[in-house]
């Protein structure tokens, strides 16, 4: 891919200054704002909340070397000791839920160290903002504990909570400032309350140049790790149509080592469009002969 295609996938998607509060990187930037990041809390929890300590921004997770890490949004902490992850979801995941509960599960192992007593497990809560209905029945929240299957009203106090907020919902008592927040969420100018709050935040965070600068550093990463997806797929690629065109002929053995070149990209984060350009520079071929061979997956 050339340097222009690239550029364009990563850079022209989203620029530092088109970012907006479902962005990822802005709203972790936001809610390092600790007067509105407890005023939020207690709005989707309906708790009183008197301070706030972070644990680190964007803190990452890993207890073992050899287990599956996580990198949280916002991680943080009150004066009672009871654990908070938010997260902003933008794209709708089929994993979703089991990711709720592997993240709530490494932020009990970084609890506790060898020796210590179950008891010091907080309270937690693990929050997804969505803007979508992961669930489909159009409530604004989604509140999740551990139930007795036999006895729905016997709740296991475990203290884990997953709580996956809808900004497209319909349903639920939410008051007026809520609901401001949820339309601000989906793209709506806000005038007035927490969302106004936010979206002026938004503005200050924008004016950060050691942001501007982490921003585009973890952008440039970004692009490293498809840039190592891209060349690890068209390298397995090549000796994959390498080894079916010596039994099938060149021109197949060429096919079958393209689809699996787009396999490989794909599994390693590329973008289908991205992939497709690629292969048009790369063997001179227009797209309909490009998407020709990838319809034969």
């Amino acid at each position: 891919m050339n340097k222009t295609i690239e550029n364009q996938y990563f850079e022209g998607e989203k620029r530092y200054e088109d970012l907006t509060i479902t962005d990822n990187f802005m709203f972790a930037k936001v809610m390092l704002n600790e007067r509105l990041c407890k005023k939020f809390l207690e709005m989707v929890l309906h708790i009183r909340i008197r301070s706030i300590k972070y644990y680190n921004d964007e803190q990452s997770l890993k207890k073992f070397h050899h287990s599956k890490g996580i990198r949280l949004d916002v991680y943080l902490n009150d004066e009672k000791g009871t654990i908070y992850n938010i997260e902003m979801q933008n794209s709708r995941h089929a994993n979703l839920f089991k990711r709720s509960r592997y993240y709530q599960g490494m932020i009990d192992l970084n609890l506790l160290e060898p020796g210590d007593d179950y008891n010091k497990l907080e309270r937690s809560y693990v929050i997804f903002i969505c803007t979508f209905d992961l669930f489909g029945k159009g409530r604004y929240v989604y509140t999740f504990e551990n139930r007795c299957v036999e006895e729905l009203d016997l709740v296991l106090p475990d203290e884990a909570i997953k709580v996956f907020i809808n900004t497209t919902g319909t349903v639920g008592d939410i008051d007026e400032e809520f609901l401001g927040l949820m339309n601000y969420f989906n793209g709506e100018l806000p005038t007035k309350g927490i969302a106004k709050e936010m979206q002026e935040e938004v503005n200050q965070v924008k004016k950060k140049e050691e942001w501007r600068v982490e921003y585009m550093t973890m952008m440039e990463l970004e692009r490293e790790k498809y840039r190592e997806g891209r060349e690890r797929g068209r390298e397995e690629g090549i000796e994959q149509g390498r080894e079916e065109g010596i039994e099938q002929g060149r021109e197949e053995g060429i096919e079958q080592g393209i689809r699996y070149s787009v396999k490989q990209a794909l599994k390693y984060g590329a973008n289908i469009d991205d992939v497709i350009r690629d292969i048009m520079l790369e063997y001179d071929m227009t797209e309909e002969w490009v998407k020709k061979i990838l319809d034969k997956r």
